[in-house]
């Protein structure tokens, strides 16, 4: 049983995807912006942009903020905090302290 095109949605960029859920995202375009390095490449696509929408793209500026400061951004869960932690430390960083 495949996909029929009646259960592909259509993005704006002119992509066309199964994704079941109604975020607006599209999942081709987010595959490829995904950087190749650096803290954000190792996070969740919904967690890369609630960092980006806040203007978090460097370490310098991650440092800047607390733990329970990050998690207030949708799209940043729990499971990222570890991720981001590491890498500041391999960094010689650190999250902002509470």
């Amino acid at each position: 049983m495949g996909i029929s095109n009646t259960d592909l949605k259509a993005f704006e960029q002119g992509h066309h995807s199964n994704k079941k859920s109604d975020c607006p995202t599209c999942p081709i375009c987010e595959k490829e912006r995904k950087p190749e390095s650096g803290f954000l490449s190792i996070l969740s696509a919904p967690a890369r942009r609630a960092l980006e929408n806040n203007g978090i793209q460097s370490f310098k500026i991650l440092a800047t903020y607390t733990e329970k400061e990050l998690l207030q951004f949708h799209g940043l869960g729990p499971a990222s905090i570890p991720k981001l932690e590491l890498a500041l430390k391999e960094k010689g960083m650190g999250f902002k302290n509470e």
